[in-house]
């Protein structure tokens, strides 16, 4: 179960906007949180505005552009609790799944504003607006997918596959 404000971003937000390329040297995680959002206009100091546990709320496409795992650490590092989108591009999906970090997609995107407080189980697939009182559906993770993100990511999966074949 997540909680917190929704911040609300447009269609095709690549990952050179989510984590501009200029921070890459970066390596310490709560650094990268710092940076997160800052290429997207109007977001330069997202980081210091946003609440531990806010909800990224995004249109179609979130996480175009390269394949670079910053995007999802500087998402998760800056505090955001889930990612919810229309659509994701695939990269940004396998890269959030494989770092276990959960994201939803959901055409209640356009139905939210900006700074609403929700309540998301990703369990169910329901996202609650407790501004408006709505309540919308979203995608489940299953599957491979599922056990990968309950593991915490791909590395802890495989980890505890393997040690179930020494057993």
């Amino acid at each position: 179960m997540f909680k917190g404000r929704a911040w609300k971003f447009d269609d095709d937000i690549d990952t050179d906007q989510i984590y501009p390329g200029e921070y890459l040297p970066l390596t310490d995680k709560e650094e990268m949180g710092k940076v997160a959002m800052s290429g997207v206009e109007g977001f330069a100091d997202f980081s210091q505005r946003v609440s531990k546990g806010d909800i990224l709320l995004a249109g179609g496409n979130f996480g175009c552009g390269s394949s670079r795992e910053h995007a999802v650490v500087a998402i998760q590092y800056a505090g955001v609790s889930v990612v919810i989108a229309k659509s994701f591009a695939r990269i940004f999906y396998r890269n959030a799944v494989n770092l276990g970090y959960p994201i939803l997609e959901s055409e209640a995107v356009d139905h939210i504003g900006q700074n609403d407080e929700l309540e998301v189980d990703a369990d169910a697939g329901v996202i609650r607006d407790l501004t408006t009182g709505e309540e919308f559906p979203c995608t489940t993770l299953s599957g491979l997918e599922l056990e990968i993100s309950k593991a915490g990511g791909l590395i802890q999966y495989l980890n505890k596959e393997l040690e179930k074949g020494k057993g």
